[in-house]
């Protein structure tokens, strides 16, 4: 039978510049693995937006990461305090995974 963990999934939805920053705070409190997934516009509570493709200006990039509880609180503890100011969306959320190891 196959082993399932449980496991937490941070999501991010940030501006592209911001990306550098959740990906440093990511790695110093130990989360190494994540994705960066292009977006191409939505709406929310500051309007629609859509990514401009010749200046970048506009664009957005959703942080995907899968790690351990621990990680997951140490995370958000660090990236609330930016959320309002830089209009970022936080999403948490339970996962099972395969090979859990592999999700510190």
């Amino acid at each position: 039978m196959t082993s399932i963990n449980r496991r937490r999934r941070i999501e991010v939805l940030a501006d592209e510049p911001l990306i550098s920053a959740i990906v440093r705070i990511a790695a110093d409190i130990g989360i190494q693995h994540y994705t960066l997934l292009p977006t191409l516009g939505g709406a929310g509570s500051h309007g629609r937006w859509r990514d401009d493709q010749l200046s970048g200006a506009t664009a957005k990039v959703m942080f995907l990461a899968v790690t351990g509880d621990d990680h997951a609180q140490a995370f958000a503890d660090r990236l609330a305090p930016l959320l309002e100011s830089h209009h970022m969306m936080l999403m948490l959320s339970d996962v099972d995974v395969v090979r859990g190891s592999r999700f510190a």
